[in-house]
């Protein structure tokens, strides 16, 4: 209950840190929304991170939402259409490859995911009559609840709709890992054949773990896709899988907020190291993650719950 107690402290804390950054600094909240957006694909991969399984090509998922927002926005324009519809797609996406990739474990499982999402890429790349190439598409900001908004008040809408999300998300999450599925998610990765044992088809649930990770990610894409305005193959290339990855382990896979730790931490040190250093940006992400690595292999997460640890009565630090 303690912990329970912390972590929607912290939620809540960072909900109104976000709006406050946001409100204090304006050019913050286009990297903000980007970084909620990546936190909510992000929680995908906490799923099956669960599971001991990795993928390299979550990416996949993040450019099918954000693709199902261009080609729909001109006759669609409303967000909250745009949303569940790309939802929908990336959930139906999910449950087309999760059926062959759940097969698999470990590397394969990882690798299978990485070549699927680079075939994925290179069919938007070829295909320039339908996805304009490497060029992309220019994507018209969305009609809010059915209201056309200024540049300024779109921005804010887009903040305050992926924050709404990312915390209905996180709820959803921590639901999920807390129920049977969830358990017998973590069965996969510590005791696989216990659980065919007792009844339990491991790949059916590794699947519906799957397809969810694949719905956050269509949301995460859609967010994106709306935000940017511009949407091109390189969502789907390995490097933004590496990103989610990335932030994955930098945030912590312990709880629901690490993704969100993450991602806001990857976004604030990309943006100020691409700004000072702009040679050599990537190598100084490269030495954050080895640093998180070797002296918090928790993440963020990990090192904010040590600290709580710490300060509670009669408790050993």
């Amino acid at each position: 209950m303690m912990r329970r107690g912390a972590e929607a402290s912290i939620a809540l804390l960072g909900a109104a840190g976000v709006l406050a950054a946001a409100w204090a600094a304006p050019w913050l909240k286009f990297v903000l929304t980007i970084a909620l957006a990546k936190g909510i694909a992000v929680l995908g991969i906490l799923l099956l991170l669960r599971a001991g399984q990795v993928t390299f090509g979550h990416a996949v998922y993040l450019a099918a939402g954000a693709y199902t927002v261009a080609f729909l926005a001109p006759s669609a324009g409303e967000a909250f259409l745009l949303l569940p519809v790309a939802a929908l797609v990336s959930g139906l996406l999910g449950l087309v490859v999760g059926l062959f990739v759940v097969r698999y474990r470990d590397i394969f499982f990882g690798m299978l995911n990485l070549a699927i999402s680079m075939v994925f890429y290179s069919l938007l790349e070829k295909l320039y009559s339908l996805t304009r190439g490497t060029d992309g598409i220019r994507v018209e900001p969305p009609r809010i609840a059915g209201f056309s908004l200024a540049l300024e008040d779109y921005v804010w809408a887009m903040l305050i709709l992926a924050l709404v999300l990312a915390v209905g998300f996180g709820v959803l999450v921590r639901a999920y890992l807390a129920s049977p599925m969830g358990q017998a998610l973590a069965g996969i990765k510590t005791r696989e054949t216990r659980l065919e044992f007792m009844g339990v088809s491991a790949r059916r649930v590794l699947l519906a773990a799957y397809v969810l990770s694949a719905l956050m990610g269509g949301v995460g894409g859609a967010i994106v896709g709306m935000t940017t305005r511009h949407v091109t193959p390189l969502l789907a290339y390995w490097t933004s899988s590496g990103e989610l990855v990335f932030i994955a382990i930098l945030g912590g896979a312990g709880a629901a907020l690490g993704p969100f730790l993450g991602a806001v931490g990857y976004e604030l040190v990309r943006v100020y190291a691409a700004a000072s250093f702009a040679e050599a940006w990537q190598a100084i992400l490269g030495a954050v993650l080895l640093l998180v690595i070797l002296f918090a292999p928790g993440g963020l997460w990990g090192m904010i719950s040590g600290l709580l640890g710490r300060g509670r009565p009669g408790r050993p630090a």
